[in-house]
């Protein structure tokens, strides 16, 4: 029987090993992760696990039963050191070696540090495991003031995180505007004056110079104009780099992610890689993404090709934020030269797309859940739009597909 090993215990190393014991019932799988847990949801993490309304353990990503009920092993406390690939065999931090007929890498992606606030600092948090949320969330209920460093979806999370909880929260951004990765003028405006409703101070074109520790505990940041910034607790959250070291040490073809085609081989090919630690074909050339969706849907096709599948990676990538009672919601690929029309849907709710060659290639809405499936649906089927009856808010948008 062959041994499929899978490196990594998120979202995307998960569906590959499920996805691989499917594909091949007779395959020994085994799911490596360096946490003490079984594999669970990270996106409720800055949302309802820090309000108190989830805790990790009710959104396991392989359900109720765990791995164990799809057929899989699971190791957990189980890091990677090393991968020898001449002798197909994967060498853990405890010693021990286990060897494998192909792997799938899963590594994910790590937090990008600033020299400024650097991990472990006293009262500095980085949000990425269960263990950070439950450190966090008692700042939150402690603390009076916090200042989170990036306001990008993860620092705006956390931001509206805690003042529900009613802390004092600033929010420092060095872009000109908030969301400027994700979205337009129009939706990053809506966000912020949410956020400035709840008494959020965001302040974006700002950057960091210097910190200071207090002698009572507290942090004070002196931004590049001058300013002086104190919080009881600082959140940082400025995006994150490819966990590729593990491939790289290899011999791994290696460029700010691990390199893999579109059937997620990489330059080896008994080795296979999915997830934020990965570049693959895109529309426009090699990219990464990090988003849940991506991470699922690639790592089917990974552990569905380690275990004898030639199934090709083709996704249109969503992703979703949930800010006060605000949800946002983005699918699709942004095309730069695309036509961008807004759709008034009044209130808190609002839609713009990106047209381009007379298809919808990109759709990005607040509290439109039901337009965004729709839009959806119309990206992957390619079906050609009219622009006029996209910004029309009496048209539906259930009623375009009918073109396809």
């Amino acid at each position: 029987m062959p041994t499929i090993i899978v490196i990594g215990g998120g979202p995307a190393g998960t569906f590959a090993a499920i996805s691989a014991k499917k594909q091949n019932p007779a395959a020994d799988v085994i799911l490596l992760t360096q946490e003490h847990c079984e594999p669970y949801e990270k996106p409720p993490l800055s949302k309802a696990v820090l309000l108190g309304q989830a805790a990790p353990t009710d959104a396991l990503i392989a359900g109720p039963g765990g791995v164990a009920s799809h057929g899989v092993v699971l190791e957990t406390r189980a890091e990677g050191m090393a991968i020898e690939r001449a002798a197909a065999t994967v060498v853990l931090r405890d010693g021990r070696r286990l060897h494998y007929d192909t792997l799938v890498i899963a590594t994910g992606s790590s937090p990008r540090q600033i020299p400024q606030l650097p991990l472990g600092a006293p009262g500095v948090h980085y949000l990425r495991t269960e263990s950070d949320a439950r450190h966090l969330r008692q700042e939150l209920r402690s603390g009076q003031s916090l200042l989170v460093i990036g306001g990008g979806l993860i620092g705006l999370e956390v931001a509206a995180a805690a003042a529900t909880f009613g802390v004092r929260v600033t929010v420092i951004e060095v872009a000109p505007r908030i969301l400027a990765r994700v979205c337009d003028e129009q939706t990053s405006a809506a966000v912020h004056r949410a956020h400035a409703r709840h008494g959020v101070d965001i302040r974006v074109a700002t950057t960091i110079a210097s910190t200071e520790l207090q002698p009572d505990g507290r942090i004070a940041a002196i931004t590049g104009t001058g300013d002086r910034l104190t919080a009881d607790f600082v959140v940082v959250g400025t995006g994150s780099k490819p966990d590729d070291a593990l491939a790289a040490a290899a011999g791994l073809a290696v460029d700010d992610g691990i390199i893999v085609d579109g059937q997620c081989q990489t330059s080896d090919p008994r080795i296979f890689a999915a997830g934020d630690a990965v570049r693959f074909p895109g529309p426009e050339g090699l990219l990464r993404l990090e988003n849940w969706r991506h991470a699922q849907d690639q790592g089917m096709v990974a552990g569905k090709n380690a275990a004898g599948a030639t199934d090709t990676y083709l996704t249109v990538p969503s992703f979703w934020s949930e800010q006060y009672d605000l949800y946002i919601q983005g699918v699709g690929w942004p095309a730069r030269s695309a036509t961008q029309v807004h759709r008034p849907l009044g209130g808190d709710s609002m839609l713009v797309f990106d047209v381009s060659d007379g298809r919808l290639v990109y759709a990005m809405g607040i509290n439109a859940q039901r337009d965004l499936a729709a839009a959806r649906r119309l990206i992957e089927r390619r079906v050609p739009v009219d622009p006029g009856a996209l910004a029309d808010p009496g048209q539906a948008m259930t009623a375009m597909l009918k073109r396809g």
